[in-house]
């Protein structure tokens, strides 16, 4: 077992690997750009801009009077229950009657973010719009209606206003230079896998270092391959030391020759036996 596990093991030469990545560098870098550009073309084009405004509202349980440590405290717990009133089903269908939208409660609640800002009573409204306009919109309206509910429910006398919904001027999303940067970035490292991938995966063996090394055997000689194109294509003219080369070469080799070939060599034993009759026949005119 001890042995199989270690035949498994596969050596990794991280110099040889930085150096196939140094080789490869110039394709690394037009992948990640490529997909760098692609990510630009789909933030840019595709992608649809989206606003987000923003409220601010104070809250306190007590507007008469010296407030004490222990109201500050209480109205900093409460604080919690205050962003899940401002995100109740009550207060956003109001604001969606009374804005037109067209649109399920759940979509609307996913584009309404309520936070309360840590270690004070102050509860920041965030509404994400495709219109900068109906993001202000938005904010203001669930702002007004909020305020009314948690008075109502809490039994509180008011809720400041901390800061009004503003008319965003620049989409939050999507970044384009975040999705470029993304594209650049993944482009790259999938390309910088491939490469490894191959490399790990390919066991054969291209030159003689390789066999010294993998195989740790020492290499006698090396057989250069000569192709002859000429031969390969039959081409004419051949000697008939040639032809009788290329004839044994094919009755060992088990192949057959084509028709043309056979009616290419019956010509020319033909004109062979054509010529040793001529050749006889002036031998005995001679005579």
């Amino acid at each position: 077992m001890q042995g199989t596990q270690n035949e498994d093991v596969v050596e990794i030469d991280l110099q040889e690997l930085f150096g196939l990545l140094l080789h490869w560098l110039w394709l690394i870098l037009l992948c990640g750009t490529l997909a760098g550009v692609l990510g630009f073309s789909i933030s840019r084009f595709v992608l649809t801009p989206q606003y987000e405004s923003t409220t601010k509202v104070y809250v306190i349980n007590k507007t008469e009077g010296n407030l004490t440590y222990s109201d500050l405290q209480t109205g900093t717990q409460l604080t919690k229950d205050y962003t899940q009133l401002i995100k109740s089903r009550n207060v956003l269908e109001q604001v969606m009657e009374t804005c037109s939208l067209e649109e399920g409660y759940d979509s609307f609640s996913q584009r309404v973010d309520v936070e309360a800002l840590t270690d004070t009573r102050i509860i920041a409204i965030t509404v994400t719009d495709e219109d900068p306009a109906m993001a202000q919109l938005l904010a203001t309206e669930i702002c007004e209606v909020a305020s009314e509910y948690i008075k109502d429910v809490m039994d509180l006398e008011a809720v400041n206003l901390v800061e009004t919904a503003y008319l965003p001027e620049t989409p939050s999303s999507p970044s384009v230079l975040k999705w470029t940067g993304a594209g650049f970035l993944l482009g790259a490292f999938l390309c910088a896998m491939v490469v490894v991938l191959r490399f790990l995966m390919d066991d054969t063996v291209k030159t003689s270092d390789d066999i010294e090394k993998y195989l740790e055997l020492s290499t006698l000689a090396m057989i250069p391959v000569i192709e002859d194109t000429e031969r390969r294509r039959g081409r004419k003219g051949h000697s008939p030391l040639e032809r009788g080369e290329r004839r044994e070469q094919l009755n060992h080799g088990g192949g057959r020759p084509s028709v043309k070939e056979e009616q290419t060599q019956a010509r020319e034993e033909r004109l062979q036996v054509e010529e040793l009759d001529q050749q006889r026949d002036k031998a005995k005119e001679a005579q």
